[in-house]
């Protein structure tokens, strides 16, 4: 049992596919939550949040039963279809990148609450990579230095990797990276 309720296992269970989710920008992001009970409900609630490090939780959209509030300045981002309390992220921007934070409340005899926080990373797809040859004009076997100089135009955790014929080429005599 995950909740625990004055010390007694509770009649709640709230569960997100992982605790860190990569999605890219532009495209919609899916946070896919499920939650259940073993109790009778009148009324549950939904509440999504999002926070970023060193910033309070913002209030994003929250619903009790079939009812959705928006925050109105984020109602045409943000959408929660209930029951179901996953919530669609459309479209997904590099400033969405941070903490979002599910809590859902069910009412009956008590009240019992569970949430659930899950971190979404944003990802700029790379562009194509450009590469410049210095000089440009070429060099003489065994007599100057080319310099090739590998470069994109935006992209996120972006590796570069420099190969000849198909093979990795490491630091040596003939090749150094900076």
């Amino acid at each position: 049992c995950f909740f625990f309720y004055t010390g007694a296992c509770s009649a709640l269970k709230l569960t997100v596919p992982s605790h860190t989710i990569h999605g890219i920008e532009g495209q919609p992001l899916h946070l896919v939550v499920n939650y259940n009970f073993n109790t009778t409900a009148s009324e549950v609630q939904i509440i999504w949040l999002f926070e970023r490090p060193q910033t309070n939780p913002k209030y994003l959209l929250g619903s009790v039963n079939q009812t959705v509030v928006p925050d109105l300045e984020y109602q045409h981002k943000f959408t929660l279809i209930p029951p179901n309390a996953s919530l669609m992220i459309n479209p997904l921007h590099i400033n969405d990148e941070g903490n979002y934070i599910v809590k859902v409340n069910v009412r009956g005899n008590r009240t019992i609450a569970a949430s659930q926080k899950i971190q979404v990373a944003v990802d700029v797809p790379v562009t194509k990579p450009t590469v410049h040859t210095e000089p440009s004009s070429g060099v003489v076997e065994h007599v100057g230095n080319i310099t090739l100089k590998c470069t994109v135009g935006k992209g996120t955790r972006i590796v570069y990797q420099w190969m000849k014929n198909g093979k990795r080429l490491h630091a040596g005599p003939n090749y150094t990276f900076s």
